[in-house]
């Protein structure tokens, strides 16, 4: 199961906090961690992403930037996560490394589809249940979440690419399970990641 921690300091109260719990989630070796931090200037989410970088990460978790591939190119991240209306994985290609991890939200069944065909390595797929962390009228890339779409389609959404599609919204270590049968590869939020010991 792909584990896909997404940052948010404001609800774990603060940098200093937030760092505590990505040090922990490098521990336990979770595979992604994206930093989510969307209000700060390009200077400051540059800063940040580099301090993240600089923690031991004995397991080799792979560190992405919301949608600044170029902060993450600058400061030598793992990849980016794309919202879903955002310039084509494919076209990033030609200026990234190997290796260089590109993930897309999406929303739909055809969404999911897309990411695929323009060169995705996976996607987050949301909002599977009501979400925790945010009111339901805002997502991951700040676009409507509408409605919980629940399990059938995630399976539906699993079932129609051949790159991982991990569950995003309302997630929790009681439903977990069920994603992964309905056909996810894994599980990415925030509040499962950011809950104090």
């Amino acid at each position: 199961m792909l584990r896909y921690y997404i940052t948010d300091r404001r609800s774990a109260g603060g940098t200093d906090a937030l760092m505590r719990f990505i040090e922990r989630a490098l521990r336990d070796g979770v595979d992604f961690v994206q930093i989510r931090e969307k209000d700060l200037s390009a200077r400051e989410l540059y800063q940040l992403t580099c301090a993240i970088l600089a923690l031991p990460n004995p397991k080799g978790t792979r560190i992405l930037v919301n949608s600044r591939a170029d902060i993450a190119l600058a400061a030598g991240a793992h990849g980016v996560h794309l919202p879903g209306e955002s310039i084509a994985p494919s076209v990033l290609r030609g200026i990234t490394p190997a290796g260089f991890q590109i993930a897309v939200s999406a929303h739909t069944v055809e969404e999911v589809r897309r990411a695929e065909i323009e060169g995705a390595d996976f996607v987050v797929f949301s909002p599977v249940f009501q979400p925790i962390s945010k009111p339901l009228t805002r997502g991951v890339d700040n676009a409507s979440w509408g409605a919980p779409q629940g399990l059938e389609r995630l399976g539906e959404a699993a079932a129609a690419v051949q790159i991982p599609v991990l569950a995003l919204g309302g997630i929790t270590a009681r439903n977990a399970a069920s994603c992964l049968a309905s056909g996810a590869a894994g599980v990415a939020g925030i509040s499962m990641f950011q809950a104090k010991p």
